[in-house]
């Protein structure tokens, strides 16, 4: 059973230097227009780049800050999964629930930016929080336990609250 958590945990580590890479890069050459069509939903044949997200707007201040949370969230993904790859189950689980769970609601100012949002905007918020701290319940499952499973599943759950949320949505 160990050699499997280590093999894991390899690939978690793997899976992190791939995002700390594309990170360092800034994705140079990258463009995401390209994605655009798939990412929205659009159906075989759409004009290329066609955007169906829904599109929101904000006001400036309140745009720049929502999108600085966003950013910020994408790190504390990235420092989840390298303290995953180490094996520091508490660090990863103290980094969800500090920066993503339920408990940094404050943290982001989400009570500010939620009248701006669509309610299903906020519904896709609401599940990415509530999925940050059942992983971080899940990380520290795995301190105790040694399976990683139900932490990297956790971890895909919250994950996938982001995609679902970048798919359907766009700031204006």
């Amino acid at each position: 059973m160990r050699h499997h958590f280590a093999s894991r945990l390899a690939f978690v580590a793997l899976a992190t230097l791939g995002l700390a890479s594309c990170a360092q890069t800034g994705m140079q050459g990258h463009d995401p227009s390209m994605h655009a069509a798939h990412m929205a939903g659009a159906a075989p044949g759409a004009a290329p780049g066609e955007d169906r997200r829904q599109p929101v707007r904000f006001p400036a201040p309140m745009r720049e800050h929502t999108l600085a949370n966003m950013r910020d969230h994408l790190l504390a993904l990235q420092q989840i999964q390298a303290a995953l790859a180490q094996e520091r189950f508490d660090q990863a689980a103290d980094l969800a629930e500090g920066q993503l769970g339920m408990s940094s609601l404050a943290l982001h100012g989400a009570h500010e930016v939620a009248p701006f949002m669509p309610e299903g905007m906020r519904d896709a918020g609401t599940a990415m929080h509530r999925s940050a701290s059942r992983f971080a319940v899940a990380a520290r499952d795995a301190a105790a336990l040694g399976d990683l499973r139900p932490a990297l599943s956790a971890l895909a759950e919250l994950t996938a609250t982001c995609v679902a949320c970048h798919a359907s949505y766009r700031l204006e």
